[in-house]
């Protein structure tokens, strides 16, 4: 590669958007370890590994989008649909985080919806919207398995749909973000 096309490919962004996506679903994976250390060691790993996901995620160059329906509206279906869910799904299994649960998990949604609805939605985009929706929601799905197990996918890949689907009708990351939160709170304080 000649001198300018090797700075030409450095400046080049989205040549690089898909690394930040691949370590931070790297990341997610060290849950399954982090779970196993002694309490206050779990809490700061997990800690760090949001924040890391968040960052990162956060500093992914992404297109401008439109909204195409009122961001208050698809947050107002996201809410409807993670209601109808936690009514119909039942109790949640225990995670083994205590007092540290709820913030731990409003953090997670946050670093979650960072990772998958920002940056990489906003990779997959660049192949169209369905595959920005699809994509995004079948890695947020898969990310989930060993964490949740096999039967947990189906949950896990409708609950992407509708998350990028937010992400597309919204125009932004953050109502999905908001809408996965409130997910984690209802499964937290339903435990």
């Amino acid at each position: 590669m000649s001198r300018p096309a090797e700075i030409a490919a450095i400046r080049d962004p989205e040549r690089f958007a898909s690394l930040p996506v691949l370590a931070g679903a790297g990341l997610l994976l060290l849950r399954l370890w982090i779970l196993e250390t002694p309490d206050a060691t779990r809490i700061g790993l997990l800690l760090g590994v949001f924040a890391a996901i968040l960052v990162a995620s956060l500093l992914v160059p992404v297109a401008r989008d439109v909204a195409r329906l009122s961001p208050m509206v698809v947050l107002a279906v996201g809410l409807l649909g993670v209601g109808l869910a936690a009514g119909v799904a039942g109790r949640p299994a225990a995670a083994p985080l205590g007092a540290a649960a709820l913030p731990l998990s409003l953090f997670a949604a946050l670093a979650e919806e960072a990772l998958f609805r920002r940056a990489a939605y906003g990779w997959l985009d660049r192949y169209g919207s369905t595959v920005a929706i699809v994509g995004s929601a079948l890695l947020f799905a898969v990310i989930h398995v060993p964490l949740y197990g096999a039967a947990a996918f189906p949950v896990d890949l409708g609950a992407g749909l509708l998350l990028s689907w937010q992400r597309w009708a919204s125009g932004t990351w953050t109502v999905p973000a908001a809408t996965h939160a409130a997910a984690n709170l209802i499964a937290v304080i339903s435990r």
